[in-house]
Order: C-alpha cells, then sequence, then structure tokens
C-alpha cells in the first residue's frame, strides 16, 4: 500500500475503510465486523472511526474485527494505522483524554495511531492541542490533528499552538469545503 507524509513524522496509507453508519444497529454488527475482517484481508492497513459514529458503535464494531484478525494472525498491529476522532463538545482540557479513554477500550487499543477533534466546537483550540500533547506524550496517542478545518481554522491553529506544534493532518472530505458550525458528513 502507497503512503503519504504525515507533516511531524510518520506516513498513512493512503487507502483507508471509513466506518460511518456502521455500529448504528445491533443486527447488522456480523456483517460489519466481517466487512472490517475483508477489508483488511484486502490490504486495507488504515481505518478511520469515530466515537461519533454509531455513538461509539463503530469503534466496537473496529474493536471486534481488530481481535478477530489479530489473533486469528492475519495482520499485526504494527501493519495497522487506526484512526479515531474526538466531538467537539468533548474535547476540553479534561474531556478529551476521558474521551480518547474510552475510544482506547472500545477499540481494545492501548494506542490510537491517529486521533482527530472531528471538527471545530466551543472549546478554545489550545485547550483541545494541549490535551492531544499529553496523550502524545502518555503514549495514548501516535499522532494528533483535526478534521474539517479549512484555512482560517488551520491558520488559528498555528497562531494558538505555533509552527510545528505537533498537528499531523487535516482530514478533510468532499463534503466539508465551507465553514460550518454543524457535524460534518463524514
Amino acid at each position: 500500500m502507497r503512503t503519504l507524509p504525515l507533516s511531524n513524522s510518520g506516513e498513512i496509507p493512503v487507502l483507508g475503510l471509513g466506518t460511518w453508519r456502521m455500529g448504528e444497529v445491533a443486527s447488522r454488527r456480523k456483517a460489519e465486523v466481517a466487512a472490517v475482517r475483508e477489508a483488511i484481508a484486502m490490504g486495507y492497513r488504515l481505518i478511520d472511526t469515530a466515537e461519533m459514529y454509531g455513538e461509539g458503535g463503530a469503534e466496537m464494531v473496529v474493536g471486534q474485527a481488530l481481535a478477530e484478525a489479530l489473533q486469528a494472525g492475519d495482520v499485526r498491529r504494527d501493519e495497522l494505522f487506526i484512526v479515531s476522532k474526538v466531538y467537539p463538545h468533548n474535547a476540553s482540557r479534561r474531556g478529551t483524554p476521558e474521551a480518547c479513554e474510552r475510544s482506547l477500550k472500545r477499540l481494545g487499543l492501548d494506542t490510537i495511531d491517529l486521533y482527530l477533534l472531528h471538527w471545530r466546537g466551543s472549546h478554545p483550540l489550545s485547550e483541545t492541542a494541549n490535551a492531544m500533547q499529553a496523550l502524545v506524550a502518555q503514549g495514548r496517542v501516535v499522532h494528533w490533528g483535526v478534521s474539517n478545518f479549512d484555512l482560517d481554522d488551520m491558520e488559528e491553529l498555528t497562531q494558538v499552538v505555533g509552527e510545528g506544534s505537533g498537528c499531523a493532518a487535516n482530514q478533510r472530505c468532499a463534503a466539508s469545503t465551507s465553514k460550518r458550525t454543524s457535524p460534518p458528513l463524514g
């Protein structure tokens, strides 16, 4: 799988499996776990999820699929790149690590490879960035970043935390081209 460099170090696969809409209906869980397992079997190594997706249900689906794939020897943990996102209303200095711990538990992992602020919210960016940097220092997160930020948001983040702040990525979906205050599509 081809990769791209992250802004602060490391690399990320160019293609990944998104899990939006997974974990919403209990009767679909077996099929969703099988879909994630099949993606891993096909060579997908980046799996993207969020605490928002199914209110943690997608992370549980991913966690079960990862546990099964790892136990079966289909893949090693160091071959995977797991992305999750914190809800903006949880992205305070105290709320970010608490949300991260809940995500780690649902995923059944010790670390998240890339942990993102899902979109701008009411908490100051400095609080969120400080919490993210602390998660990296504690080894709970390998990289942190943002999602659905526009140019003004990124410029503000740079002003708040400075150049080389450790923000590794801005994940943008095609539908997030304008400034928004409501949740993004993906």
